[in-house]
């Protein structure tokens, strides 16, 4: 009769036992407490139709992920005018976007051109539900580049540095950039350094990196994280009055990232250095890595992932 009653009594228990913990949600067999240290939020991670983009994506995803999160990975969507409405809407809740230009999609004339100043600006624009995070010293936009020799030679850091320049300056970049507002003229109007100008048809490419290791130009217009700069050992020299618009690297979030989220990625972005993800985008067009691959090593190099 005893071991009889065991066997009935037991089961009662643990009915018991699971009608309580239908109420509380927990593991009903499990001998310790709901702590609540697991993000419960999954965060819709998107990216533009753009390797280096893609990289910084990862980048996020991954360390979110490292702190427990669920990462939904919408990458390579295509350009602002696809992407942005889908954030408005809540779709997307992260995406790695550029102060200058995203500044530009909701106030199309700013007058702010200066990093600081942009980014505070950019702020004050952005639509309700949505905000910017910290903004990274990485950048991806316009320079003025020169080669390590030619920057060694007059002790160039600085656009303006050019006025010290006493040798006859050339421009190369597309034929339209010579009567748009970073030309030659801009040169001249802002800087006051005068500069002639040869139209070179490749977008800051080969052609143009040739005719600047040949000395037939010594300024070119290229992308800051443009892969080009680290393998040629080119120098961009820094737009120390803004005749280019700031394009710094920023985190554009909904309001439904919450705040330890938030944090996790402002410690991407004060990790990316402007240097950094030049050398990841050399990665990607040199080795062909995947985004995945890239973003891992950075992460584990900057001690922001095991």
């Amino acid at each position: 009769m005893r071991s009889m009653s065991r066997r009935f009594t037991l089961p009662v228990a643990l009915v018991s036992v699971l009608a309580l913990a239908s109420c509380g949600g927990g593991d009903p067999l499990s001998t310790s407490e709901p702590d609540g240290s697991q993000p419960s939020q999954t965060i819709v991670v998107g990216s533009q139709d753009y390797y280096s983009n893609e990289i910084i994506a990862e980048a996020y995803a991954q360390a979110l992920e490292a702190e427990g999160y669920t990462v939904d990975r919408q990458f390579r969507i295509g350009q602002r005018e696809a992407y942005l409405p889908e954030i408005e809407s809540g779709a997307i809740d992260l995406f790695p976007e550029y102060t200058g230009p995203l500044l530009q999609y909701w106030s199309p004339e700013p007058e702010e051109r200066l990093s600081d100043e942009v980014y505070e600006a950019l702020e004050g624009v952005v639509p309700d539900g949505l905000r910017v995070l910290d903004q990274s010293e990485a950048t991806d936009q316009d320079s003025y580049t020169v080669t390590r020799a030619f920057a060694d030679e007059w002790d160039l850091e600085q656009v303006s540095d050019l006025a010290n320049v006493d040798t006859p300056l050339t421009l190369g970049a597309n034929s339209e950039a010579e009567s748009r507002p970073n030309g030659p003229q801009g040169l001249k109007d802002v800087y006051g350094v005068d500069a002639a100008f040869t139209p070179i048809e490749d977008g800051g490419g080969p052609l143009t990196v040739k005719a600047l290791n040949d000395g037939d130009i010594q300024l070119a217009i290229i992308y800051t994280a443009d892969p080009t700069i680290q393998e040629n050992d080119l120098v961009s020299l820094e737009d120390d009055k803004g005749l280019f618009l700031a394009s710094h690297v920023v985190p554009l979030a909904s309001d439904d990232v919450d705040d330890a989220a938030a944090s996790v990625i402002n410690e991407v972005s004060d990790a990316m250095s402007a240097e950094d993800l030049v050398s990841l985008n050399a990665r990607s067009v040199q080795e062909q890595l995947p985004a995945a691959d890239i973003a891992r090593d950075w992460l584990a190099d900057e001690g922001l992932v095991d």
